[in-house]
């Protein structure tokens, strides 16, 4: 009984060891250059391990995860409820995730079918300052920094014990409680903090691409002006084969699926033409 007792005591601490973190960030953007009256604001989350982090957006994930399930169900986009995925509708269509042993960050993002996956190339230098105050609970102190075209304020805490933050932002002592540009139209506020069984796997549709930044930025250039190209080729990659069966799409017009395409990729860049990222 008491052999089974320190097993049992075991098995907890070990699950109890195996939590992870994750810190809710509210994120409020303003992505249309031409509106800036538009504010998006949405959550997304950062999940933390003692190997890696990653940033994603919750609606990106619900969005991803209710397509998952239609899939694994065997009933395709057409079980798909379009109205409940025009709820999960993200301006956060990147992850972003941060290796801890080699320092390395990864951007994922969709482009048409395939995810392109880049590390970036530009250090993020921070200027410390001996300034501080107080944001809910924490004590924070603050540090600046210019990177991609924007000028950076960033508050962290020591009280937390992760050198990380939202987004592509971390390195400093302590975890980044909120962050914004000083145009005021992006920000990254922390809003709480739970623990989680473990830090869930992104669902992949297509290709995973390997390229560099600047390689990255020109697919995306050629995907606003000829999105049909992505669907037809893959944007200059091989495309993934079409599911069996070819789900509502296989009896489209190619005429109409075209300037759908097209309609939905201007749309698109009209609501990022004021993108995080500058330069």
């Amino acid at each position: 009984m008491k052999k089974l007792s320190i097993i049992a005591l075991m098995l907890f601490i070990q699950h109890i060891s195996a939590q992870y973190n994750r810190f809710v960030y509210q994120v409020t953007m303003k992505p249309d250059a031409e509106n800036k009256s538009d504010i998006k604001t949405e959550n997304a989350y950062l999940d933390i391990s003692a190997e890696k982090s990653l940033f994603y957006s919750e609606n990106r994930y619900k969005r991803d995860s209710t397509l998952q399930k239609a899939f694994q169900g065997g009933g395709g986009r057409g079980s798909i409820n379009r109205e409940q995925l025009e709820s999960f509708r993200s301006n956060i269509n990147y992850s972003i995730e941060k290796d801890k042993s080699s320092q390395k960050i990864s951007y994922k993002d969709r482009i048409g079918r395939d995810i392109y996956v880049y590390d970036e190339d530009r250090p993020l230098n921070w200027k410390m300052s001996s300034e501080t105050t107080k944001i809910g609970e924490y004590k924070v102190q603050k540090a600046t920094s210019d990177f991609a075209g924007r000028k950076w304020t960033a508050w962290f805490t020591t009280d937390l014990p992760y050198q990380d933050g939202p987004y592509k932002f971390g390195g400093l002592p302590g975890l980044i409680v909120k962050v914004e540009d000083d145009k005021g139209e992006y920000s990254f506020d922390l809003m709480k903090n739970y623990k989680i069984a473990e830090i869930p796997a992104q669902n992949q549709f297509g290709n995973t691409v390997k390229v560099k930044r600047t390689d990255y930025l020109k697919q995306q250039a050629k995907y606003k002006s000829d999105p049909m190209s992505f669907m037809q080729s893959g944007g200059g990659f091989p495309a993934p084969p079409r599911p069996a069966g070819g789900g509502r799409g296989g009896n489209q017009n190619p005429a109409d699926m075209r300037k759908r395409m097209e309609e939905r990729a201007k749309d698109e860049a009209k609501r990022n033409s004021n993108p995080i990222e500058l330069e």
